[in-house]
């Protein structure tokens, strides 16, 4: 018997585990949700579940994993949504870059008998570059190669966290499991920072006398950063992050405001040379980043390998067959 995965959310993140689950659908069963009927019905119609259901709690009903890639701010409601209409023995997981807060809404809405696991994604090599978001951006391969942070509940049973591990081999990514107070504060520089950032670019031009003018010349590095901004489909999304992981997200927003006023002061002093150590330390920095990033040679680095538990011995062994795994692989 097929078992069910129910995925609440049908955005880039959302559509993007669907499509890469779809060469195992004879025996996974992929059912959407999404708050916008007409986002569920194109994410069918693009092959991302099986079916919808538009019935928030009777779609997790008979689920035996459900995935929340929701924005932070529709997860508390969702949680307490579904809750009660959890089955014994089903998984939760979440994509939202807030752990530590979803964590704590979830040890209060999951019952007993069923387990959460939260989850950080990071888009695949081949796919870091790309612009858009939502379900026209999504990819079956949009985790290939990725690594994605793992944050389970205090009281998350081993073979439940090895279950969520089993997707994300599905998915084309590896496991690095880490505290959610860990993880916040990499999110905070890595996820929330650059949309503030790109908040304060946006202000501080498009309120400027002149920008009547200025908009018209505003070209590629101006959309690059201000992007940032715009990748939230609304804009509560960064209210609640920023909120959610404010200890966080203050520390980071000095350490770019000291960045800056330093900046400032370099170029205030009229050292050419000194601007220019300035820019060329910051672009060999990003070069040596984009090239490992690209490159997703984490294994090679002088730190322990991240293991990932078997997918055929356990998730395939037990909702598909050896057989066909072996021929999902070839």
């Amino acid at each position: 018997m097929a078992k069910q995965i129910t995925i609440i959310g049908l955005g880039q993140i959302g559509a993007s585990v669907g499509l890469a689950l779809e060469q195992y659908k004879s025996s996974i069963k992929r059912v959407g949700h999404d708050r916008k009927p007409e986002a569920a019905k194109a994410a069918q119609e693009q092959g991302a579940v099986d079916e919808i259901n538009f019935n928030l709690p009777a779609s997790v009903r008979n689920a035996d994993m459900v995935v929340l890639s929701l924005p932070l701010h529709e997860i508390e409601e969702t949680l307490e949504i579904i809750g009660p209409d959890l089955k014994e023995g089903a998984i939760v997981l979440d994509t939202a870059p807030a752990k530590a807060q979803v964590a704590e809404w979830a040890a209060r809405s999951i019952p007993s008998g069923r387990t959460y696991v939260g989850l950080v994604p990071s888009i695949g090599p081949d796919h870091l570059l790309d612009v858009g978001a939502g379900l026209s951006s999504a990819r079956a391969d949009l985790f290939k190669e990725s690594v994605f942070l793992v944050c389970p509940a205090r009281n998350a049973a081993e073979k439940d966290v090895k279950l969520a591990t089993d997707l994300l081999e599905l998915l084309g990514a590896k496991p690095m499991f880490a505290d959610p107070v860990e993880a916040d504060g990499l999110m905070a520089a890595l996820h929330t920072l650059p949309g503030l950032m790109a908040v304060a670019l946006l202000n501080a031009t498009v309120k400027q006398p002149g920008w009547k003018e200025a908009r018209m010349m505003a070209g590629r590095p101006y959309a690059l950063v201000s992007a940032a901004a715009l990748y939230h489909e609304e804009s509560a999304a960064l209210v609640k992050m920023a909120e959610a992981n404010r200890e966080n997200v203050l520390r980071v927003l000095d350490n770019a405001i000291r960045s800056l006023t330093e900046l400032r002061a370099t170029i205030q002093s009229g050292e050419q040379k000194n601007v220019e150590e300035a820019v060329e330390d910051a672009y060999l920095g990003g070069m040596q980043w984009l090239k490992e990033r690209l490159g997703a040679d984490w294994q090679s680095e002088d730190r322990p390998n991240v293991e990932v538990p078997s997918f055929t011995d356990r998730f395939l062994g037990t909702w598909i067959k050896p057989s066909q795994a072996r021929e999902k692989k070839k």
